[in-house]
């Protein structure tokens, strides 16, 4: 800033007037030269700062785009090499028929078209048809799995069926065992030799016979001795009517009058004997043992 010219004393002010005005206005000036100094420093500051904010800023924007071309080209270079399937089953529906961005597809040419532009098929058709063909494969082999459960289920029921037989074939081999022990290697019984003879000399159909009319027989025993404590718990009268009417079945009458104890078979015979004793005789004829 220019100095401030200092005029000449033309009126007749004292000299010591003129003095204190020059000293004010040279305290003046220094304060506004110092002013002065000051708001330069600060200006050339600001513009050291934005020097160097200016070249900051232009380094990490340089830095920011080269990063994002690298990943770019990470990301290009794992789309063509198809890594996990990215290329060929997540882009190449979507960017097959966009220009340039379609040559970072895996298996492209130069004239951007796919290979293979529906997962490994050259359309749609085809793709359906093998979905369908995937479809019928997996359902026969659910068809197939149900089958086997069927199967397990079937061959399940089959070992219990037969379990059955297992335990009946344990109680048969105990009950033989004990019929050996009791009775044939008893120290009165016959011995093993005799029994042996007994059914060498008994021809199968015969053996199977007697086994039959065997059950049979213990079967009509326990049914006559079941008979026997039903009308022996009658009146006697009330059982005798009962058996008169049975005339065509005199036999069973007979075994369930032989399962009776000696008293209440002989009361039922005495009241049959009151109203007809041709009855009472032949069934007394058919209880009798045979000589």
């Amino acid at each position: 800033m220019a100095k401030k010219a200092i005029p000449q004393a033309q009126s007749p002010e004292p000299a010591e007037t003129e003095k204190r005005k020059l000293a004010e206005e040279k305290k003046q000036l220094k304060a506004e030269r110092k002013t002065a100094r000051k708001r330069a420093k600060e200006i050339a500051k600001k513009e050291e700062e934005l020097d160097e904010g200016e070249g900051g800023g232009f380094m990490t924007f340089m830095a920011t785009v080269f990063i994002v071309a690298v990943w770019l080209a990470v990301i290009g270079v794992v789309i063509k090499l198809d890594v996990g399937g990215v290329g060929s089953r997540v882009l190449t529906p979507i960017l097959r028929n966009v220009p340039v961005l379609n040559k970072i597809l895996p298996g492209t040419s130069g004239s951007g078209q796919t290979g293979e532009e529906y997962g490994g098929y050259t359309d749609l058709k085809a793709a359906v048809e093998q979905i369908k063909a995937l479809e019928l494969e997996l359902e026969a082999a659910q068809s197939g799995d149900n089958a086997k459960d069927e199967r397990i289920a079937q061959l399940q029921a089959e070992v219990a069926r037969l379990q059955e037989f297992a335990d009946k074939q344990v109680e048969f081999q105990r009950i033989q065992t004990e019929f050996y022990e009791e009775v044939i290697y008893a120290e009165k019984g016959p011995g093993a030799a005799e029994y042996r003879k007994y059914y060498e000399e008994m021809d199968p159909a015969t053996a199977e016979y007697l086994y039959k009319q065997v059950v049979v027989q213990e079967a009509a025993d326990a049914a006559a001795s079941g008979y026997a404590k039903t009308y022996s718990s009658m009146e006697p009268e009330q059982a005798a009517a009962i058996f008169e009417s049975m005339t065509d079945d005199l036999d069973l009458v007979a075994d369930i009058l032989d399962a009776m104890s000696v008293d209440d078979r002989a009361r039922i015979l005495g009241s049959i004997g009151e109203t007809n004793a041709e009855l009472a005789a032949r069934l007394t004829k058919i209880m009798a043992p045979v000589s």
